[in-house]
């Protein structure tokens, strides 16, 4: 097994130590109650919205809670969220992908400007960070959803399926497919009978910029003020996350 998504691990498990859990319970119920709202309430015939249940469920959020954002999403008082994606550049030209789901465009807008402004960076116009970026799905699974299966003959049937890269440690596999295959593969973990923990197409950066330790601290403070917006739902970037970095963040 290899994998390039080392990347992808760090920045979700220094998500979980930075994020307060109910910031992440929050933007997964706003994405279960996005994906009711603009595919329709049956999951069986609503993928996203099976997806997001599935990432709901992969949090341990309580069943009464998803049904409640899936009934709210067909209510009158439901709210109209836009996905708006934004690209910019922070101190020392470091590559920033955001993705929003916001009620208020001009809200979200002035305030994405705001934080890079403060902290040496500026917003960029969509498309300018194309060649940085590649978008791939991501699959993480539960190595408590394997027990009992010939792991063999799973890797090899989900590289049938798509997979591109397939990489354990402790607690889980993370698969990961090209954009194309995404779909693919959540089929086949569904005729599987394998529960995802979590499942999204993430943006992969496709080259890093290296920075000086002190320049790389402040970068991340400017990356840590985007992922407290409320509105943003996902914040990508190509700072190159050195050894030593590491240890400073998990101190």
């Amino acid at each position: 097994m290899s994998g390039h998504s080392k990347w992808a691990n760090i920045k979700h498990r220094k998500g979980m130590q930075d994020k307060r859990r109910g910031k992440l319970f929050t933007r997964i119920i706003k994405d279960v109650t996005i994906a009711a709202k603009n595919g329709g309430t049956n999951p069986d015939s609503n993928s996203s919205l099976r997806l997001a249940i599935q990432n709901a469920r992969g949090a341990n959020i309580p069943k009464d809670k998803i049904e409640a954002a899936v009934k709210k999403a067909n209510g009158n008082d439901a709210t109209n969220y836009q996905v708006l994606t934004f690209e910019g550049y922070g101190n020392h030209g470091v590559g920033v992908f955001i993705e929003a789901a916001t009620d208020n465009a001009n809200r979200t807008i002035a305030n994405i400007r705001s934080i890079f402004l403060k902290a040496g960076g500026n917003l960029g116009t969509n498309g300018s960070l194309t060649f940085i970026f590649s978008q791939e799905g991501i699959f993480s699974i539960s190595l408590s959803q394997l027990v009992g299966k010939n792991l063999e003959d799973l890797e090899f049937e989900l590289i049938d399926a798509g997979a591109e890269e397939i990489e354990q440690n402790e607690e889980k596999w993370t698969v990961t497919t090209s954009f194309e295959n995404f779909g693919n593969m959540q089929r086949k973990f569904e005729q599987l009978a394998i529960e995802i923990e979590n499942a999204s197409l993430q943006r992969i950066p496709l080259t890093t910029k290296l920075l000086l330790q002190a320049d790389a601290l402040k970068f991340l403070k400017m990356i840590e003020k985007f992922e407290d917006d409320d509105d943003i739902s996902a914040v990508y970037h190509n700072l190159e996350l050195t050894e030593e970095l590491i240890e400073e963040l998990e101190k």
